[in-house]
Order: structure tokens, then sequence, then C-alpha cells
């Protein structure tokens, strides 16, 4: 009986700890502006939540919206212009998409080790249930 217990706490303390990082990187610390000033002087205005830039200190009226109201000479950031200063340096044109690493094989080795996880899984509810009946 100890001997289900011990795999069966080892998969959810694994299965645990891969969903940790997911989790912890959704804080509210790290936002670059302190408040709407500061991100009007950057040019950076209506700023939605989930984009790097929001902060809940931005989003006074709790709409999704972090500094919506913009002054009258605001002028926004412009990334074209960041983009072609570091396509210059770098010598790359494609910014279609960000370079992961992953590859072609990826989805076939997270489908095997979802699959393993669900057999284990079949197996010790097998097990249990074979105990049950005894």
């Amino acid at each position: 009986m100890k001997l289900l217990r011990k795999p069966g706490a080892i998969a959810v303390a694994a299965l645990a700890l891969a969903v940790l990082p997911g989790a912890a990187s959704a804080h509210d610390g790290d936002q670059p502006f302190e408040n709407c000033t500061e991100a009007y002087a950057a040019g950076y205005a209506n700023i939605p939540e989930g984009d790097e830039h929001y902060g809940s200190q931005l989003d006074r009226d709790g709409d999704g919206i972090g500094c919506d109201r913009p002054p009258a000479d605001f002028e926004p950031h412009d990334d074209d212009a960041a983009a072609a200063a570091a396509d210059d340096a770098t010598g790359k044109k494609d910014r279609d998409l960000a370079e992961t690493g992953g590859g072609d094989t990826t989805v076939y080795l997270a489908a095997a080790g979802s699959a393993v996880l669900l057999t284990g899984g079949a197996l010790v509810a097998s097990a249990r249930r074979r105990r049950a009946m005894r």
C-alpha cells in the first residue's frame, strides 16, 4: 500500500513543479512604469492588461486599459523605428516569429510525455481498484 502512495505523491509533486513556473510569472511587480506620467513620457498609452508594460497602478478605473487618458501633446512610441534599428545592427529582417528553440519534434515529445503520465495514472488507478476488491 505504501509503495503506491510514494509514486503517486512523486507524480503529483512533479506535476505541481511543472505548472509552478507558469503560475510564478503571472505577478504584478515588474512593470517599467510607476505611473502614467512615466508611461506617457516613454510614449506608451492605452496599455492593455496582459501587455508587458501594463500594471494595476496604471489602471485606476479598472477597465483593463492602463493610461487611457493621454495628454494632448502625447507622442506614441515608435516600435517600427526601434525594430529597424535592431535590423540594421543584426542584419536580420524577419521579425514574424520569435526564435524559441523548439523544433519539429517538440509536439511529439509533449504528446509522448502526456501519454506516459496518463498511462501511469491508469496503472495506479487500476491497482487501487484491484486492492479495493480484495
